[in-house]
């Protein structure tokens, strides 16, 4: 017998993908290698904003920065423990601005320990803008679209 998931209420879309992206934690980032290889690896942000907005600290001489330098179009998807995913497909870009960068520094112990300082020459921040953020219930097998605010 074929499993029946919850329903889902499209007026809790928004609280259900948060809730995914809280539980989950540590999202899968799809890029694209320059053969043209998906390239998928496990990532941990370093901030989630209200609207879906994902922050991605990086190092330098990772492959996933020339993957991103030739195609920023990304996806990352998230799996809860009770397997409900969302998929957040959009555009990551290297952060510039210093209070974004500043303000993400100050409440990420790890990347103080790890880099010393913001200013370290290996230290990438992505931003990664939603163009389409997709939640799916475990079993439904049928993706519904979060309204992007």
């Amino acid at each position: 017998m074929k499993p029946r998931p919850e329903a889902v209420d499209p007026a809790r879309l928004h609280e259900l993908a948060h809730a995914v992206i809280t539980a989950a934690k540590f999202p899968m980032l799809a890029t694209v290698d320059p053969g043209g290889h998906p390239r998928v690896r496990p990532v941990s942000p370093v901030r989630v904003d209200d609207d879906f907005t994902v922050y991605v600290a990086n190092l330098a001489s990772y492959h996933k920065t020339a993957e991103i330098a030739a195609n920023p179009l990304v996806e990352l998807a998230y799996l809860s423990p009770d397997h409900d995913q969302i998929r957040i497909s959009g555009r990551a870009g290297v952060v510039t601005e210093e209070d974004v960068i500043l303000a993400i520094w100050e409440k990420n112990p790890l990347l103080r320990q790890y880099l010393g300082t913001p200013d370290n020459p290996q230290f990438v921040l992505y931003r990664i803008v939603p163009a389409q953020v997709r939640f799916m219930r475990e079993w439904a097998l049928d993706y519904h679209e979060v309204p992007l605010h």
